[in-house]
């Protein structure tokens, strides 16, 4: 298979696990899935300008924003499955295993904590949220989780692939 389209697979593959984790929580733990229309309505506002928000819920909505923030997410987890592969090498989409993924999907973890939470106003690493202990932890499981994802679906297109 094309490494191109192999981390196409591993990318979308893996940003669906980590979805369905967080369809999970709702029941398990009482935690709401992500809302991606609020990553669509803080890069809508990118294209004019504005990076930064108090609170990103109570800023204006724009236009296709749940489409785009649900866009974003998906290409957003094809880039780490290509950084995935740029720093271990096409060897390893051949015998693909746990470590690196797992390693580069808590690695993940900086973007929201870094620019997303900053950006959309609950601060660094979820610093301005009610309870901020319980956000990170959450964030950390949940882009553990997209690692596990990341060599799950790495695994399942390698055996497809070898049949």
């Amino acid at each position: 298979m094309n490494p191109l389209l192999f981390i196409l697979c591993i990318g979308v593959g893996a940003t669906i696990v980590m979805d369905l984790w967080g369809l999970a929580r709702k029941p398990l733990f009482g935690i709401a899935p992500p809302n991606y229309a609020l990553v669509g309505r803080w890069i809508g506002h990118m294209a004019h300008g504005r990076f930064f928000h108090n609170a990103i819920a109570r800023t204006a909505p724009v236009r296709h924003e749940h489409l785009l923030g649900w866009a974003v997410h998906y290409l957003t987890g094809v880039g780490f499955a290509a950084l995935l592969v740029i720093i271990e090498g096409t060897a390893w989409l051949r015998q693909p295993t746990i470590g690196p993924a797992l390693a580069l999907g808590v690695g993940s973890v900086a973007a929201p904590f870094l620019l997303m939470q900053p950006g959309m106003g609950a601060g660094i690493a979820a610093s301005r949220t009610p309870r901020p202990a319980t956000a990170r932890l959450q964030s950390l499981a949940t882009h553990a989780v997209f690692g596990i994802g990341l060599y799950l679906t790495a695994r399942g297109v390698h055996l497809m692939l070898s049949t």
